[in-house]
């Protein structure tokens, strides 16, 4: 359950918290955003160059760990998802900074960065903006490619080609 908040969201009391560290991250940038009622979950949407999707953030604050999702907007439909799958995997053999992941089973395609924090050491709005503006560039660069492999029958390969030049 999402519930809509505004972007001006007391901190004070989760100050120790990842969570508090992402919503000032995003309050500082001016980005609207919903918090999950019960969850450390924040969604959004965000406007690339080469498309809107959808992008949540979450944090597990017992392991000390954030995560960044930009969702495909649409489904791989269930009979592109082979040609999918061969372009994801082609195309995260060469990323450093997170990877491409999808459910086989109902098409939903994202990619994901996440940050391990020691124990002991705090996770910056930096590392967050870092973690956040490597998903998005990725995902926008990655995007045209993707959608070419579902809607205009783009072999993988080539298509992989096509967005890394």
């Amino acid at each position: 359950m999402i519930t809509q908040t505004n972007t001006n969201i007391d901190t004070s009391t989760i100050t120790n918290s990842l969570l508090a560290v992402v919503i000032n991250f995003l309050q500082q940038h001016n980005w609207s955003f919903s918090q999950h009622a019960t969850e450390p979950i924040l969604k959004m949407s965000y406007q690339g160059e080469n498309g809107e999707w959808l992008c949540t953030a979450k944090t597990r604050e017992e392991h000390r760990q954030f995560i960044f999702y930009s969702s495909l907007p649409v489904s791989v439909p269930e009979n592109k998802r082979l040609a999918v799958t061969e372009f994801l995997t082609r195309a995260n053999f060469g990323l450093i900074v997170g990877n491409f992941e999808m459910d086989l089973q109902d098409g939903e395609l994202r990619y994901k960065t996440y940050s391990i924090e020691a124990e002991g050491c705090n996770i910056n709005p930096d590392l967050i903006g870092q973690l956040i503006f490597a998903n998005l560039m990725i995902m926008d660069r990655y995007l045209p490619g993707i959608m070419s492999v579902i809607y205009a029958n783009v072999a993988p390969e080539l298509a992989l080609k096509q967005v890394e030049g």
